[in-house]
């Protein structure tokens, strides 16, 4: 019974990372409407918060791989990169920023040093 219960986690696991992945490039190429907060820069924080879920949950998804940790992190960057490329090629409404990039990649690094913090604690 537990090893089916395990074998169900792991699976809603890559679900969610699945469905994290897709919505991050969703949201990253459909034209978002304006709202009233116009606070400086906020979206480099959406940046940096949405990349560290997906990092951490492709992460926690191959967590009995430690070698696949690093594969994770370089493809979760590559995939910032990617998306402000098609944000510049695809849409007349976004714009690539290199910031944007920066942004990304730091809530990749975050997860992972969260990730290996805890993991360390376990």
């Amino acid at each position: 019974m537990l090893k089916h219960i395990k074998t169900l986690s792991k699976d809603n696991f890559i679900i969610f990372a699945i469905a994290v992945t897709l919505g991050i490039l969703y949201l990253s190429l459909i034209k978002m409407p304006k709202t009233q907060l116009d606070f400086s820069n906020i979206d480099k924080v959406y940046h940096t918060t949405a990349y560290f879920v997906l990092t951490l949950s492709w992460l926690i998804t191959f967590y009995k791989n430690p070698n696949r940790k690093y594969i994770i992190v370089i493809l979760c960057i590559i995939l910032g990169i990617v998306v402000e490329v098609l944000q510049y090629a695809l849409t007349l409404y976004r714009t690539a920023d290199y910031l944007d990039v920066l942004a990304n990649t730091t809530g990749v690094l975050l997860a992972l040093a969260c990730f290996s913090y805890f993991l360390r604690k376990k």
